[in-house]
């Protein structure tokens, strides 16, 4: 069967940062070894995309096609929906290719899999969670499709939906097929993210209050064998001349031991590339601080998203105050930036929150103040995702109702502290700004 993989719009806009879909590649090469043919497009990268897409699915003509949809909105406070773009490019779809099967799936679609197959009858079947076994036993009776983890399928006016696949054996992991969509499209189309990702795991085992990553990919972590993982690094490198990557993971220095068994690969193959990943800073010392930079790491980001004891409570992070600084205080002393991102107007926030958290922010300044190497400090408001405990204290505190919409972007903001951000916002700038102008 020819099959066409869609990655519809993740972001806002033409400028926004992109990144290389290896989700719907690695896809790709499981259908192909399945004795499928299959097509690509990231309609992200056209200039025109749903004229892209028209084209694409009049001049492949394909038999089932699947969507993905990685982002539903931006993030970042923001309130732009990416879900418009999606509906249209599967109506568009339906509309051109009547007899084609349509399959939806990607991270977005997994957060929301009754509501937008409800709202969009076209799609067929949905797929939540992990794909590489599944998608292609789908597809080889799409008419009448076995029980499959993941599955989401019609039953009269219902959306029956099959619990997610979480157990992929990652040391079975086959590396995207790159030659199905060429990664030198991405090559210097960012200024700051890298867009080529490598996954080297997947699974979380901590319990954030917002976030959804265990319940995508299970609490369980499941490792590629390091020396897999920089194979892929290194046939990057020297069949596309990709020198900057970026680490796809929740959380990329967990367990204690495996990125630094790929950082001494790197260092070993003598492989000159540059790479960051969001690190666990309570997994982070000064030891494996200096072999990540020596192995390449040009940005240590960081997500402790509570600005106090207080907060990181709230959010569950299970980190203390001590633990960011430490962190700061050991990569202020590379020559790799840092970047840190926190939530604010967290539940509890109180006034003396308030003034802790100016006081966690100059600390950090401070610490990078001598070798001037903090990127940024992102501050967000909490996205309210189904399935969280931030939402049920939201629903609790009456910040929502069990009528609030979450598939369009709901914050935690609640009032007398919904400006905070930005009071933090205009007090990490000035910082900023003063530090990279070298005024005191």
């Amino acid at each position: 069967m020819r099959i066409l993989l869609i990655q519809s719009p993740s972001v806002e806009g033409a400028s926004q940062e992109k990144v290389y879909p290896i989700g719907i590649v690695s896809l790709a090469g499981c259908l192909n070894k399945a004795g499928h043919e299959t097509a690509i497009i990231d309609m992200n990268l056209e200039s025109d995309p749903f004229g892209a897409l028209k084209e694409k699915l009049l001049d492949f003509h394909p038999g089932a096609v699947g969507i993905s949809l990685r982002n539903i909105d931006p993030l970042g406070n923001k309130t732009a929906s990416l879900v418009p773009h999606f509906s249209v490019a599967v109506r568009m779809t339906a509309a051109l290719m009547p007899r084609a099967w349509i399959i939806a799936g990607g991270t977005g679609f997994s957060l929301f899999p009754e509501r937008l197959m409800q709202e969009l009858p076209e799609i067929h079947y949905g797929l939540i969670g992990e794909a590489e076994l599944s998608l292609p036993a789908l597809l080889s009776s799409p008419g009448n499709p076995p029980p499959l983890k993941g599955l989401c399928v019609r039953k009269g006016d219902r959306i029956k939906i099959t619990p997610p696949s979480r157990a992929f054996d990652m040391a079975h992991y086959r590396p995207p097929d790159r030659e199905l969509l060429d990664p030198s499209r991405y090559l210097d189309i960012n200024s700051y993210v890298p867009a080529i990702g490598i996954e080297t795991k997947r699974g979380c085992p901590f319990t954030c209050a917002y976030c959804v990553y265990p319940k995508l990919q299970g609490k369980k972590v499941r490792r590629r064998p390091p020396a897999a993982v920089v194979d892929e690094i290194e046939m990057l490198h020297k069949e596309y001349g990709i020198g900057r990557f970026h680490f796809t993971d929740p959380v990329l220095n967990i367990p204690c031991g495996h990125l630094e068994e790929i950082s001494e690969e790197i260092i070993r193959r003598k492989l000159k590339v540059k790479w960051d990943g969001f690190m666990r800073e309570d997994h982070l010392n000064e030891k494996n601080a200096l072999l990540f930079e020596k192995a390449g790491c040009e940005c240590f980001s960081f997500s402790p998203d509570g600005l106090c004891r207080e907060s990181l409570e709230a959010l569950g992070k299970k980190l203390s105050e001590p633990d960011i600084l430490k962190a700061a205080r050991i990569v202020a002393g590379t020559d790799a930036i840092s970047v840190y991102h926190f939530m604010v107007n967290v539940p509890g926030e109180t006034e003396e929150t308030c003034e802790k958290s100016v006081r966690m922010l100059e600390r950090i300044y401070n610490l990078h103040s001598r070798k001037r190497n903090l990127g940024t400090i992102v501050l967000n408001n909490i996205r309210i995702l189904p399935g969280t405990r931030i939402e049920a204290r939201a629903l609790a505190e009456g910040v929502i109702t069990e009528g609030t919409d979450l598939l369009y972007p709901v914050y935690f903001n609640p009032p007398p502290f919904d400006t905070l951000r930005y009071r933090l916002e205009t007090m990490h700038f000035h910082r900023n700004v003063f530090m990279w102008q070298e005024i005191r």
